[in-house]
């Protein structure tokens, strides 16, 4: 028999686990201290409903991230079909997509869907065969951050799922890649690139104990290739904005690699396990413990990034005991102010200078 939790108890009341926790709190005190969960016998989920308010259509949200429940309790309070990856709650305004990539596999959905190292998730659209079309719950998706609609992404092993958190679209919403459908035959479908609001999305890591007993990984490292570059498809159907990596940054990386070579320091590349995924920063230089992101520009918008992106990168790396100093490389000297917030930050900026580069210490 299911056990009763205060997740369950509020899927079924349609009121949020903390209407349900304030009625056990008021009955049996303060969870105990080797329990991480209230799990009700018979006579306490007895109790507790009793104290909860008529059930009615107007639902608030009941679960919290991480709540594991049974896919079907889902749709029993907030609507939507039991079955497919895409479905729109009929009580509220939220759509719910369920990622499964051992069942998904059978569609090609398991080659592009999955974590991404920033922070994105992305999620394959609905059809098993043939060019997936915006229809449905793809056009759902895809008009949702318009429509105002929250996203709510579940991590599914049927008959069960585990509540990841809120999403919204990103920029772009989505690309089209060639994959594999269920009869084999490749065809497009629609990737969306969906970001969070509200989630923990390590529920998401397929082997999560397993990435957090990695350690950070060093190899070699090569410059980048323009062939590298992952284009956007055009097309009417997709919104404005890409992912296309300049080829300036990528000349940059090449530059200052070869730069680094002759001085004796040469680039490796820097591979940091953290919260369910990969990230690595552009270039890392052992000899002198620096983690670099470059950016293609000098402009104010793209060194505050380069900064918060670096800054990132060394805090995990010190978390995983090693020892590193954030740099950022740029094709020429930032703004003075943009100098002197990188100095306080202990940040090098490694400036191009002609055919050389200039290091700017803090």
């Amino acid at each position: 028999m299911e056990p009763v939790t205060p997740a369950t108890l509020a899927l079924d009341f349609g009121v949020s686990q903390k209407r349900v926790r304030d009625v056990l709190r008021s009955l049996y005190g303060t969870l105990p201290d080797d329990a991480t969960r209230w799990v009700l016998d018979d006579l306490q989920a007895l109790e507790v409903r009793s104290r909860l308010p008529t059930v009615s259509d107007e639902s608030e949200w009941a679960l919290e991230i991480g709540d594991r429940v049974r896919r079907r309790a889902i749709h029993r309070r907030y609507g939507g079909r039991h079955q497919g990856g895409i479905t729109t709650s009929t009580k509220t305004r939220d759509i719910f997509i369920f990622t499964d990539p051992a069942r998904g596999a059978r569609y090609g959905y398991d080659l592009l869907e999955g974590l991404r190292p920033d922070g994105s998730f992305a999620y394959t659209g609905q059809g098993p065969s043939g060019n997936q079309e915006f229809i449905d719950g793809n056009k759902a998706l895809l008009e949702s951050a318009d429509e105002g609609r929250i996203i709510r992404l579940f991590n599914a092993k049927s008959p069960y799922a585990t509540y990841v958190g809120a999403f919204t679209t990103g920029d772009p919403v989505c690309e089209l890649h060639m994959i594999p459908g269920e009869d084999k035959v490749l065809r497009r479908a629609i990737v969306f690139n969906l970001v969070p609001l509200d989630a923990n999305p390590i529920l998401l890591a397929p082997n999560r104990s397993k990435l957090r007993m990695l350690k950070p990984q060093i190899g070699p490292w090569n410059p980048p290739d323009a062939s590298d570059m992952k284009l956007v498809v055009d097309g009417t159907q997709l919104p404005p904005g890409d992912r296309v990596v300049s080829r300036v940054e990528f000349q940059l990386q090449a530059d200052f690699g070869r730069w680094l070579e002759g001085r004796g320091t040469p680039a490796s590349r820097l591979r940091l396990p953290v919260g369910g995924t990969i990230i690595e920063p552009d270039m890392y230089v052992e000899a002198e413990g620096w983690v670099v992101e470059a950016k293609k520009s000098t402009g104010r918008e793209y060194v505050r990034m380069a900064i918060g992106q670096v800054l990132d990168y060394a805090h995990n790396a010190r978390e995983l005991a090693t020892e590193v100093s954030p740099m950022i490389l740029l094709p020429g000297r930032s703004e003075p102010d943009l100098q002197e917030l990188s100095a306080d930050l202990g940040i090098t900026v490694a400036a191009r200078d002609g055919d050389s580069f200039e290091l700017l210490h803090p």
